[in-house]
């Protein structure tokens, strides 16, 4: 019928909607997809950013590292691309087929509306057709009823004239009504046979092809859409390819030469390469000294070696990993090392608490050197990221240059802001001379007097490392020298080495406390002490002392102490006046042991 054929309508045109739905909900969730992927994206490239200011900024000069860069940037362009097309699929799709959905709703339901309105006006004129013919059915057997009736009270004797003239009328009557029923169920049924050719050849045809024509659009519109959601993907693709080529192009410029380059500039020291060490003729039956050109006399007597001989001993320095003897072995640029070493009982060979001392091998002196706390904590605090010294002397010597020439150049710069800012001021001043009511001149000549001096302070600044810069440079061996023995290097050296050298034989005090002939031969290029010094134990106390003044350490190796303070005795008095104490852990030094009354322990070593 077609009531049902209405409901199978109205029930696929449903399912269309469910369909067109469905498709928007997909798209919803593929934008949502891609929203998460760039977001991911963008914090994983944002990860592996470098720190500002850090050690890895550093390391992205490399060509490799910096290729690397260029990918976390393209990743973020490629997340980019991904939220563009995100943003076009909600705005093109979803949002489209949103509004469409509730447009085809309404439509939907007008459709229908006017089918069961039509459905319901057919009805209607059938059942009014239908009351017409049962009204002019029952009129038709009234008025034969009541004409049977007539024609028997007319052939009926007995009955009264009037009688039968009343039967007669009421005949009439009846058969009155039943021509106006029928004229009126003959006009009912026209109009019910032109409404039904008119509701079933012009108006449900009408609403089904309104239907269709909806249901065929709502067809091209999710084709549409599902075009647009393949142009979207592809109108990217180009950008996406640029990011994927910029990649490629920052990978092709990875140049492996350079990098190792970079690494050698970094890296080298400026040393020149150990000497040949000479024979050490042990024929002859005179006391054995270390050579000129020796480095050290680790192959000597190896009982006399308790501490540093069993791992070094028949080692050169280039191979040795743990190697104390590089703390005191330092070339003559280098700062000379903290006081107390040198001022230890080994470093005085004359001193009367010391008389066997003219008797010991050079290896224990070396191994009092290595001991040497002050040494150890100065590379421990480096390690930490503690400040350096000013003319970072604490360098090798190539690196020391590139350091004092970055530093050089700095000053420059901040000597030409400082000069910039005084000639705007100076305009300034001019300025408000020719213009009083502009301003006061005498307002800026307390800024340009500050400008002044910052100027006078940053030039001797630059001058001071200028001179440091020079120095560097002129101990630094010429690139085509062919290679040459150290103990030589160390000779040709200018005095200021020398005098460096000196400095290492002072103590506390200022005295003088070692020969210069054996100072000036224990010299090698310095290596990385990070991880050596490290791993060292801290020397063992054997006693405690109370300070009995206030002693200010204003000398290197020193410790400051107050009137009445208690710290721990880490090292004796070896008959050069000074005895080594310790507050804490990071905190040792030595002073001088009129200063402090000792409390040894007897069960110490």
């Amino acid at each position: 019928s077609l009531q049902d054929q209405f409901d199978n309508l109205e029930k696929h045109t449903q399912w269309g909607i469910d369909v067109l739905e469905k498709y928007i909900k997909f798209v919803k969730e593929r934008t949502e997809i891609e929203l998460s992927y760039a977001k991911q994206l963008r914090n994983l490239s944002k990860k592996y950013q470098p720190k500002k200011n850090s050690k890895e900024e550093e390391e992205y000069r490399y060509t490799s590292t910096r290729a690397f860069l260029a990918t976390l940037n393209e990743m973020n362009d490629y997340a980019g691309q991904h939220e563009v097309i995100s943003e076009n699929m909600t705005s093109l799709i979803t949002g489209e087929l949103t509004r469409y959905v509730q447009e085809l709703k309404q439509e939907r339901k007008s459709h229908f509306h006017d089918g069961r309105k039509a459905q319901q006006h057919i009805e209607t004129c059938w059942k009014q057709l239908e009351a017409s013919k049962r009204r002019f059915e029952r009129d038709c057997k009234e008025a034969d009823r009541a004409q049977q009736y007539f024609e028997k009270m007319d052939a009926d004797i007995n009955v009264t004239k009037a009688d039968v003239e009343k039967a007669r009328q009421q005949a009439q009557l009846r058969h009155q009504m039943a021509e106006d029923s029928k004229a009126e169920y003959s006009s009912t049924l026209q109009k019910f046979n032109s409404e039904q050719h008119e509701h079933y050849y012009t108006h449900i045809p009408n609403i089904f092809q309104k239907i269709q024509e909806m249901e065929e659009r709502r067809i091209v519109r999710i084709g549409e859409s599902m075009k647009t959601f393949a142009e979207v993907d592809r109108q990217v693709i180009p950008i996406i390819g640029k990011c994927l080529d910029e990649i490629t192009k920052a990978a092709e410029s990875v140049d492996h030469k350079n990098d190792s380059q970079m690494v050698i500039e970094a890296f080298k020291s400026g040393f020149e390469p150990p000497g040949d060490i000479d024979f050490e003729d042990f024929t002859q039956p005179m006391k054995r000294t270390v050579s000129e050109s020796s480095l050290s006399n680790s192959r000597g007597d190896g009982k006399s070696e308790p501490k540093f001989g069993s791992k070094s001993k028949g080692k050169l320095w280039p191979f040795i990993k743990k190697n104390k003897l590089m703390s005191l072995l330092t070339s003559p640029h280098q700062p000379p090392p903290p006081p107390p070493a040198s001022a230890s009982p080994s470093a005085v060979p004359n001193g009367p608490q010391s008389p066997k001392q003219q008797k010991e091998p050079l290896s224990h002196r070396f191994n009092e050197f290595m001991t040497s706390k002050p040494k150890i904590h100065c590379f421990r605090s480096l390690k930490r990221g503690g400040a350096g010294p000013e003319d970072f002397s604490n360098l090798p010597p190539e690196q020391r240059r590139k350091k004092l020439q970055q530093k050089v150049d700095e000053l420059n710069r901040d000597i030409q802001k400082e000069m910039d800012s005084r000639d705007a001021l100076t305009k300034m001043k001019d300025v408000y001379i020719k213009n009083p009511q502009m301003g006061d001149a005498a307002s800026v000549d307390h800024r340009l007097a500050e400008l002044g001096q910052n100027i006078e302070r940053l030039r001797l600044e630059v001058q001071k490392f200028e001179g440091w810069l020079a120095e560097v440079e002129g101990r630094l061996p010429a690139r085509t020298e062919q290679p040459r023995r150290q103990s030589g290097v160390y000779e040709a050296q200018n005095a200021s080495g020398v005098n460096s050298c000196a400095q290492d034989r002072e103590s506390p005090d200022g005295s003088y406390t070692e020969e210069q002939s054996q100072e000036t031969e224990m010299k090698v290029p310095a290596t990385d002490f990070d991880d050596e010094f490290d791993d060292e134990e801290p020397l063992p106390t054997i006693g405690t002392c109370k300070a009995l003044y206030t002693f200010e350490g204003q000398n290197e190796g020193t410790i400051s102490v107050a009137e009445g303070e208690m710290l721990y005795v880490i090292e004796e008095d070896k008959g050069d006046g000074w005895t080594r104490i310790r507050r804490n852990e990071d905190e040792e030094g030595y002073v001088p042991t009129s200063y402090v009354e000792v409390y040894l322990d007897k069960n110490a070593k």
